[in-house]
């Protein structure tokens, strides 16, 4: 069974940076898509942005959402198997609980209903 660890989270300040990482106890995520969601009070979860399953020798594809597209940048660590999502320019409306995903699928998506694995979350606030 995989189990997926999210860490990073905190509390920023509005134009400030973070970065979420999920790794995978006993496993390395270089055969999963791997998706990061959230979801903030009262709102539907909301997929932010995905990587594809990593292929040898070149890079995996990897899908934004609007609501983060040029803020957010998603890669791999090949040395150890985790995943981040850096997070720059973060605003107000960024603040949620994040969560990442897993799926062996080779491509990767911003719909929930494709992950088989989900980590607890990381929370997320941005303010003043």
């Amino acid at each position: 069974q995989l189990q997926l660890v999210e860490s990073g989270g905190g509390s920023v300040q509005p134009g400030g940076s973070l970065r979420l990482s999920c790794a995978a106890s006993k496993f390395t995520l270089d055969y999963y898509s791997i998706g990061w969601f959230r979801q903030a009070p009262g709102k539907e979860r909301e997929g932010v942005s995905c990587i594809a399953r990593r292929i040898a020798g070149s890079n995996s594809n990897t899908v934004y959402s609007d609501s983060v597209k040029g803020r957010f940048t998603i890669s791999r660590d090949n040395a150890n198997g985790t995943v981040y999502l850096g997070m720059n320019s973060l605003k107000p409306e960024d603040t949620a609980d994040y969560y990442c995903a897993a799926t062996p699928r080779w491509a990767c998506y911003l719909d929930a209903i494709h992950y088989d694995y989900w980590g607890q979350g990381t929370q997320v606030t941005v303010s003043s």
